[in-house]
């Protein structure tokens, strides 16, 4: 890893407590986003036609057809604005400010239809508790610009280790990419394996977890008094939980079923970018060795 990702400045300090309110509205507004790439594109296995992608300025949800064009849409977190951008040349712009998650929900879709985009979706929030209807929802109303720089800066120092655990790994692979439903920053490693069908999962479950996977993330804070990278395999073999990881300060959370580690505790460290990559790998190693993976044919070989 280039030590230049270890400065300070790539590893910013944010607490869940100091932009919470901010967080938890943004989450809607990418839900929003999100649920027309979702609408207007072919299921592609495991839902990967559904994640936004990290780019450098922010988030974006790549082009997406729509009749005899194309457009993306892309959070835009340099200057704090959600971009349409169409095939045709047109682009339009709107403001990421404090405004509630229903105003947001309004101005957004009169911008589509400014375009000649009409698209409607499901206006129910996904993967949180107690949702309110995107339209009906005035209590998220909050968005602090400095917050939400430091929350994307995170994400392309998370991005570029994740790529480079991505790199050493030759069998099937998920990109680096975002889930909005959930709110994390994810890659996926595939044994090649189906895996077990699970009772009672329903079509979004079954059609995430089809095959054996191994897969790492970061989460901002949800579920956590703070950020944190996790690892976990489905299924979880036997004997998977009892793994000794690194960095110091992994553990495995039995109530989740996944290893974790604290962002503050990987920035912290000499070398974040290292000590990040030793999770990715150590958790990785613990579970292919417990399901028996083929490592030999699936990794590639490290100089």
């Amino acid at each position: 890893m280039n030590n230049t990702t270890d400065r300070p400045e790539c590893w910013p300090s944010l607490p869940l407590d100091s932009w919470q309110e901010t967080y938890a509205t943004l989450h809607m507004w990418t839900q929003i986003v999100g649920k027309v790439r979702l609408h207007l594109t072919p299921l592609i296995n495991h839902w990967w036609n559904v994640p936004f992608y990290v780019t450098a300025r922010g988030l974006t949800a790549s082009c997406i057809p729509y009749e005899d064009r194309s457009f993306e849409l892309y959070f835009d977190f340099i200057r704090h604005q959600l971009v349409l951008e169409t095939s045709d040349a047109i682009v339009k712009k709107l403001p990421l400010q404090p405004r509630s998650v229903a105003e947001f929900y309004q101005e957004f879709f009169a911008m589509l239809r400014s375009a000649g985009i009409d698209v409607k979706i499901w206006p129910m929030p996904v993967e949180i508790p107690n949702p309110i209807r995107f339209d009906q929802d005035q209590q998220h109303n909050s968005y602090d610009p400095e917050s939400v720089a430091k929350f994307w800066r995170i994400l392309l120092s998370a991005n570029t280790v994740f790529q480079q655990f991505r790199s050493r790994f030759i069998g099937k692979s998920s990109p680096v990419h975002f889930f909005w439903g959930s709110f994390d920053l994810a890659v996926t490693r595939f044994s090649g394996r189906k895996a077990p069908p699970r009772d009672g999962a329903d079509s979004i479950t079954r059609e995430a977890y089809s095959h054996e996977v191994s897969s790492v993330g970061f989460w901002p804070g949800a579920g956590f008094a703070g950020p944190a990278f996790y690892s976990y395999m489905a299924p979880e073999p036997q004997g998977f939980r009892e793994a000794q990881v690194q960095p110091a300060g992994a553990h495995y959370d039995p109530a989740l079923g996944e290893f974790i580690v604290m962002y503050d505790d990987i920035r912290a460290a000499s070398s974040p970018s290292e000590a990040l990559l030793a999770f990715c790998e150590t958790t990785y190693a613990a579970g292919a060795r417990a399901a028996k993976w083929d490592r030999d044919s699936l990794e590639r070989s490290i100089p």
